[in-house]
C-alpha cells in the first residue's frame, strides 16, 4: 500500500511538568537510567526479557515460587512461555497482598446504578466478599481449572465473581451481559462450563431488562454446567431450578470471610475471552495468570498513568470505563486497577439516561480523574450541546482516554478543545483481545495531535508495512507486531491452527493484526479501522476513517460508516450511511435530498471524482457492539443480501435489518 497519507494536523497537546513529573513512565525510567522515550522503545522491544521483568517489579508481581526464566522462545515467537517455573496467582497481587498494610481501607470500587443506587467496597471489604464467594464456590465442588461464566450487569458482584473464580484456580468466562441464549450456549459449550453467574436483570433506560429466562434457556442446552448463582439485581421474580440454582445472598452471604488463594503456575490458565467475526465461531482467547492482567496494568500506568492512593492527599485516582465485563475492557479495568492499587468505578445502566448530562454528571459526582469514552458515544452526545459539561465540575479529571474504533476529528476536537478546555490529554488506544491491551497508545510524556496516538505501548515492536512487507512511512499499510510480549494470547482455544492462520502465517515470525494503520511525519500514529474494511476504488486504497470523518463533520451528520461495494467499472464504488441529527431536515425528502447532495459535494471536494460515492443512505442507527465498534463489516454483508454472521454481539441487531432495507 503507497497511496499518499492525509489524516493528521498540527501538534495540538504538549506534556507539561505537572503531566511529565508525575508519570508512571518517568519513575520507570529513572529507575533503570533511561533518558528518553525513544531509548525505553529501543530497550524494550529489542530486549523483551529485561523489559518484562523491570514491568514485573515495578508493579510488585509476587510470586509463590520464582521463575527460573522470563521467557522461553524455544516453540518459537508463536508460543513463547513467560515466567518460567514460577507460580503465583493474580489475587494474590491484587488483594491478598494489600490486606497487612494501610491499602486494605482504600476505597476499589465505586459503583453507581441508572437507578440512582450507589455502593463502594474498600480493599478489605472487595477481600472479604471474594473469600465468601470462593469458599462458596468450592462448596459447589468447583476448584482449579474449573470455567465459570459471568453473565451479569456492572456490578461489584461481577467484579468479586471474578476475582472469586481466579482465586480457586478456574478459569473466568466473560459473557456480554446482552447476550441472547444462543450466544451464551455456545461460548459455555465450547469451554465446557461448569457453573454459571447470572443476575434476575438489569435496568436500561428506565425498563427492568430480564436476564434470567435467558441464561435458563442457555442451560437447557449446555449439560455441562450444572450450578447457577443468581444476583437480585432488580427484585423482579423468576423461576430457580432445585438444586442447580442459587440466590448469591443464601449462598455466599454465610461463608466464612477468610479463604486461601489456589497456587497455580504463571501459565496457568486464567480467563478465556470470546471474540467473534462475520463468519466462523467465536474465538476463544486463552489468557493466563501472568499475561493479561499484567499487560493491562503496564497500559495503565505507562498509558493513562492511573497511580494508587494517595494518602498524603487523601484522594485516589478513580478511573471509569464505559464497557461491559463481556469485553476485553471490562477485566482490563478491574485487573490494571487493582494492581496499580487505584480505585474504579463501575457503572450499570445506559450513559445518556435520564438525562445526556448523565456521564458529566457521574464524572463529577464520583470525582473520576480518567474517564474512558468511545468515538461514537461523543458523536451521539455532541448534537445536545455544552450544557450538560458545562454545569457539572470536571476539576477531578486529568485525561480522557478512548478504544473500540477510530476517531474523526471534529468529535475529538470537541471533546478535547470543550470539554476538556484544551489541557486534558485524549489518551487514544488500540490493541485487542488478543493482546491484553494496546499495541499503540498515547502518554503523558509524548504530544497529540487529533486522532492520533503517540507511540507503540513500550514493549511492543509494532510496525506498518506495505503489501509487500516493507516497512512504510507517511501512507497506509498493515499494522504488525515483530517482538512478543508478554499480554499476548496463548493462542485461540482448542485451535491452534486458526490462531496462525489469522495472525502469523502472512509474513514469517510477524504478527498481522489486522488493522490499517499509518506513521506520519511526526512520528505520531494512526488507526484507520479493520485492514478487511480497507476500500479500493479507482485504484486508490483508503480506510473508511477517512470518508467518515469528511460525512460527521457535516453539521446534520452523527454518524457515519463506508463500505466498498463491488462494481463493475471501478472494481469497488464507495457507499455510505449516515445518522442524521434529530430535525437535521430531515421532516421531508427535500430536505433529505439537499443533505445528500451536499455531502456527495463534500467527498467529491476532499477527496476527489474517482471516489465519488455511488449511493449515501440515511438509517436510524448504525450496528455496533456495546464498546461502540460500528461493524462495517455487518453492514456490507446486509447491504449485498448475505449472511450477517454472528450478530450476538450487537446491541442494536435491528440495525442490520434496517440497512437490508435501505437500498
Amino acid at each position: 500500500m503507497s497511496d499518499a497519507f492525509s489524516f493528521g494536523g498540527e501538534i495540538v497537546w504538549q506534556p507539561t511538568p505537572e503531566y511529565s513529573q508525575r508519570a508512571h513512565l518517568t519513575a520507570f525510567m529513572r529507575q533503570h537510567g533511561i533518558g528518553d522515550f525513544d531509548e525505553l522503545m529501543r530497550r524494550s522491544t529489542t530486549d523483551v526479557a529485561w523489559f518484562t521483568e523491570a514491568v514485573l517489579r515495578y508493579l510488585d508481581i509476587r510470586f509463590y515460587k520464582p521463575y527460573t526464566q522470563v521467557v522461553d522462545l524455544s516453540d518459537g515467537i508463536q508460543f513463547p512461555k513467560w515466567c518460567v517455573g514460577g507460580q503465583m496467582n493474580i489475587v494474590h497481587n491484587c488483594l491478598d497482598k494489600r490486606q497487612a498494610s494501610e491499602e486494605r481501607h482504600k476505597t476499589a470500587i465505586r459503583w453507581e446504578g441508572e437507578e440512582g443506587a450507589t455502593r463502594s467496597l474498600s480493599y478489605a471489604e472487595l477481600y472479604q466478599q471474594v473469600n465468601k464467594t470462593a469458599n462458596a464456590l468450592r462448596s459447589l465442588g468447583l476448584g482449579k481449572g474449573d470455567a465459570i461464566g459471568l453473565f451479569m450487569p456492572m456490578t461489584p458482584e461481577i467484579v468479586v465473581a471474578l476475582l472469586a473464580i481466579a482465586k480457586i484456580g478456574g478459569v473466568i468466562l466473560p459473557l456480554f451481559s446482552g447476550y441472547g441464549a444462543g450466544a451464551i450456549v455456545s461460548r459455555l459449550s465450547d469451554a465446557g462450563a461448569k457453573a454459571l453467574f447470572a443476575a434476575d436483570g438489569t435496568f436500561r433506560r428506565g425498563k427492568e431488562v430480564e436476564m434470567k429466562s435467558i441464561a435458563d434457556e442457555a442451560l437447557a442446552q449446555t449439560p455441562t454446567v450444572r450450578h447457577m448463582i443468581v444476583l437480585k439485581r432488580t427484585g423482579r421474580e423468576v423461576a430457580m431450578q432445585p438444586g442447580r440454582d442459587f440466590w448469591w445472598s443464601d449462598l455466599i452471604d454465610p461463608q466464612p470471610d477468610q479463604a486461601a488463594s489456589e497456587v497455580t503456575d504463571a501459565e496457568d490458565l486464567l480467563m478465556l475471552i470470546y471474540t467473534s467475526g462475520t463468519t466462523g465461531k467465536p474465538k476463544g482467547a486463552v489468557h493466563t495468570h501472568c499475561g493479561f492482567p499484567v499487560k493491562a496494568a503496564q497500559d495503565m500506568a505507562f498509558g493513562t498513568d492511573v497511580h494508587s492512593f494517595d494518602f498524603a492527599q487523601d484522594k485516589s485516582d478513580t478511573i471509569y470505563w464505559m464497557t461491559d465485563m463481556g469485553w476485553m475492557m471490562g477485566p482490563w479495568l478491574v485487573f490494571g486497577t487493582l494492581l496499580l492499587g487505584a480505585t474504579m468505578l463501575l457503572y450499570d445502566g445506559a450513559p445518556d439516561y435520564p438525562t445526556p448530562g448523565r456521564l458529566w454528571q457521574l464524572t463529577e459526582q464520583h470525582r473520576v480523574t480518567h474517564l474512558g469514552v468511545s468515538p461514537t458515544l461523543i458523536r451521539a452526545l455532541i448534537p445536545h450541546g455544552d450544557s450538560h459539561f458545562e454545569s457539572c465540575n470536571l476539576s477531578a479529571l486529568r485525561f480522557f482516554a478512548s478504544t473500540g474504533e477510530p476517531w474523526n476529528p471534529e468529535p475529538w476536537k470537541w471533546l478535547f478543545e470543550r470539554v476538556g478546555r484544551s489541557q486534558r490529554p485524549i489518551i487514544n488506544y488500540s490493541g485487542g483481545t488478543e493482546i491484553s491491551g494496546g499495541i499503540v497508545m498515547g502518554n503523558p510524556l509524548l504530544p497529540l495531535k487529533p486522532c492520533a496516538f503517540s507511540a507503540p505501548c513500550p514493549g511492543m515492536a509494532a510496525d506498518v508495512l506495505d503489501e509487500d512487507g516493507s516497512p512504510i512511512r507517511n501512507a497506509v499499510g498493515e499494522l504488525v507486531i515483530k517482538a512478543p510480549w508478554i499480554g499476548m494470547t496463548r493462542g485461540f482455544w482448542q485451535d491452534k491452527a486458526r490462531y496462525l492462520d489469522t495472525y502469523w502465517n502472512r509474513w514469517p515470525n510477524t504478527w498481522v493484526h489486522g488493522d490499517f494503520a499509518a506513521i506520519d511525519s511526526d512520528g505520531l500514529w494512526y488507526i484507520l479501522g479493520r485492514s478487511d474494511d480497507t476500500l479500493k476504488i479507482a485504484g486508490k486504497r483508503l480506510g473508511p476513517a477517512e470518508v467518515e470523518s469528511i460525512m460527521v463533520a457535516h453539521p446534520a451528520v452523527v454518524e457515519a460508516a463506508a463500505i466498498g461495494v463491488p462494481d463493475e467499472i471501478k472494481g469497488m464504488a464507495l457507499v455510505v450511511f449516515a445518522v442524521l441529527k434529530p430535525g437535521a431536515r430531515a421532516d421531508s425528502e427535500t430536505g433529505l435530498e439537499q443533505v445528500r447532495a451536499e455531502l456527495r459535494q463534500r467527498i467529491i471536494a476532499e477527496m476527489g471524482k474517482p471516489l465519488a460515492p455511488k449511493a449515501i443512505l440515511f438509517v436510524s442507527d448504525l450496528p455496533k457492539t456495546r464498546n461502540a465498534k460500528v461493524m462495517r463489516r455487518m453492514i456490507r454483508a446486509a447491504y449485498l443480501g448475505q449472511d450477517s454472521g454472528d450478530t450476538s454481539s450487537l446491541v442494536n441487531p435491528q440495525a442490520v435489518e434496517e440497512i437490508r432495507k435501505a437500498k
